[in-house]
């Protein structure tokens, strides 16, 4: 079984690019806190490269930035390459499921820093939103053969 949970921050930008036919990948690295302390106390971090395709590849790209956290669920993928006559091996995390644990938006003033009892209404919130918030996700779902893992 090859199945990986992973938590951690985006440590740059993701780069979002389209294959020969035209099938969405987006790649990115995240840092992971390690479980335990060195000698000074201070907690070490691995950095793991993340790939994920298609229609979730594009939502990573429009709403990721570095310092994002995210949740992955997915599976190690091994290669290797030569360059300059030397052998190199390659490592990454093909995401199944890439979960926002926040948003691109951090700074538009949705802190609670300065929240005071009066900031609170006891009369229901009427929403603003008259369209459907998910619809720039398409109206149906299509999925190839070649996407199912069976």
């Amino acid at each position: 079984m090859n199945k990986v949970f992973l938590i951690g921050r985006l440590t740059r930008d993701p780069e979002l690019r389209y294959s020969a036919d035209n099938n969405a990948v987006c790649r990115f690295s995240i840092a992971v806190d390690r479980a335990f302390t060195n000698s000074n106390g201070e907690r070490g971090a691995d950095f793991i490269n993340i790939v994920v395709f298609n229609k979730q590849a594009e939502n990573v790209q429009k709403y990721l930035s570095k310092g994002s956290q995210v949740a992955i669920d997915g599976s190690i993928q091994t290669g290797s390459y030569e360059k300059d006559g030397v052998k190199r091996n390659t490592f990454d995390v093909v995401a199944n499921r890439v979960q926002f644990l926040d948003s691109k938006n951090k700074g538009n003033n949705d802190s609670f820093d300065n929240v005071t009892p009066d900031s609170f209404s006891n009369e229901p919130e009427t929403s603003s939103v008259k369209d459907d918030p998910f619809a720039d996700f398409g109206s149906s779902i299509e999925i190839n053969d070649d996407e199912l893992p069976f």
